[in-house]
């Protein structure tokens, strides 16, 4: 895509998706609530302003992620904000609107893992300067306008096409040296073994959180206290096992059972079962279908004996396929335990959402889990690795055996090998021009007054000082 509206999405995206560890790092080098600005209104686009307050706002979030601009930022970032003005505009009259529900998931998810790690509310506020209730009211407002004008773009763009001629005249115009590169791509094929956990284990496991729920409810102990100290659940123990809003279909149907069903921020839960373990939770907040809670996780210990076993087991496995007894996908239907895989004949399905290959089976080596790509680092299409053991997205120990279903060496793009590739970049360059487009000629409809001081600009787009003035 064109830079700049690739930058201007990462712009507004940025109070979504930001380097948590560079905002607690700026956080206890700088207190911005000691720099006071005199504000005013700066630029007026339509009947909405921009205060000089929001410019440095937006200064002192780039910063935090370390993330420099070409030229300067009293000329750029109020360009972009002019620019959705633009789009928001066109929303309210075409009756767009985005999901009060998701807004309020992504900022609560987002704060409260921002919390986590600048350390508290309090830090926080000091950072930015104003009380927690403004910085949600603030983040809120981002985010909502985000999705906004993000479906303005896409209502836009939703009916352009790009032909066969249009697709081979957009590869002809890139010199050889400029071709995109295309990373290595590879699919890879599982068969998991979770071990059995001995009935020992889950007892003394139960025996610990029936312990935390009778200090909780005899006012012993608090939740918090105890999630910090005994949680395995890396995520949240720092927070006192604060989970953030989540809708119920985020959440595995019984423990989302028992959690929207829970009525009293007094008291926890019956002990859950779930894939990572064993949990004990306390209610904090229902909103409409979302819900806050604190958890407890313990996870029941596997024993070196039993991973060994379930090695054992996949070894005999490789052998009856090397030596034809059985094929790998036959193998993966007997054998293999993980409910993501087993019914897509144990292909690994990408889930990194910032991946153009999100949804499909194919990876770039550094988007597959460390283990996995040291175990088919050296081997050829077909081959498959010895079983080893290693850990699940969610901490659980497991054993797996591997195969490399296909691999595409690395290469600058080609029509023969990616032509999709090669499609999906000329449509986004049409699309892009067809938005340029559209924001010049709502330019010269939108009444746009800018103080003098911020005149004096090189913009992307220069019709914001009308000559008529």
């Amino acid at each position: 895509m064109i830079r700049f509206l690739r930058f201007f999405t990462l712009f507004v995206l940025s109070t979504v998706s930001c380097s948590l560890v560079a905002w607690s790092q700026e956080a206890k080098k700088v207190s911005p609530a000691k720099k006071k600005v005199v504000d005013r209104i700066v630029w007026l686009v339509g009947d909405e302003p921009i205060l000089m307050s929001d410019i440095e706002y937006q200064k002192l979030r780039l910063r935090s992620e370390n993330i420099s601009i070409e030229g300067k930022p009293d000329c750029f970032i109020p360009e972009q904000m002019a620019v959705q003005m633009l789009f928001l505009a066109q929303a309210e009259l075409d009756s767009i609107t985005t999901d009060e529900t998701m807004v309020n998931r992504q900022v609560d998810s987002y704060l409260s893992n921002l919390v986590s790690q600048v350390g508290s509310k309090e830090k926080l506020e000091e950072y930015f300067g104003k009380g927690y209730s403004q910085i949600v009211d603030d983040q809120r407002r981002i985010v909502r306008n985000n999705s906004i004008a993000g479906m303005m773009k896409e209502n836009i763009i939703k009916d352009i096409t790009i032909s066969p001629s249009e697709i081979r005249s957009y590869f002809s115009s890139i010199p050889t040296d400029s071709l995109p590169y295309i990373n290595t791509k590879v699919e890879v094929q599982v068969i998991v073994r979770r071990p059995e956990v001995r009935l020992a284990e889950i007892d003394r496991i139960k025996s610990k959180l029936r312990g935390y729920a009778e200090e909780i409810n005899k006012n012993k102990s608090s939740f918090t206290t105890l999630a910090r100290l005994y949680s395995e659940d890396n995520r949240t123990a720092l927070n006192g096992g604060e989970y953030g809003f989540v809708s119920r279909s985020s959440l595995e149907p019984e423990f989302a059972r028992i959690v929207f069903n829970m009525s009293t921020t007094q008291k926890v839960s019956p002990i859950i079962e779930t894939q990572e373990g064993y949990h004990l939770v306390q209610l904090i907040e229902k909103r409409g279908e979302l819900v806050n809670f604190r958890h407890i996780l313990l996870r029941p210990k596997v024993t070196d004996e039993a991973l060994e076993v379930e090695k054992s087991r996949l070894d005999s496995v490789a052998s009856k396929v090397a030596n034809g007894e059985m094929s790998f996908d036959e193998a993966v239907d007997r054998f293999s335990t993980d409910p993501n895989t087993i019914n897509n004949h144990g292909l690994l399905v990408n889930q990194n959402y910032n991946s153009p290959l999100v949804g499909s089976s194919e990876f770039t080596l550094e988007e597959l889990p460390q283990d996995i790509s040291r175990a088919i680092a050296d081997l050829k299409p077909g081959d498959f690795s010895q079983a080893f053991t290693s850990r699940s997205e969610t901490g659980v120990k497991q054993v797996m055996l591997v195969k490399l279903y296909a691999r595409q060496e690395a290469h600058r793009a080609n029509m023969q090998q990616d032509f999709q590739t090669i499609k999906e970049l000329a449509l986004q360059k049409k699309q892009n021009r067809i938005l340029d487009e559209w924001i010049v000629e709502k330019q010269k409809s939108t009444f746009v007054e800018i103080a003098p001081e911020y005149r004096q600009c090189d913009f992307r787009y220069p019709n914001w000082i009308s000559t008529k003035e």
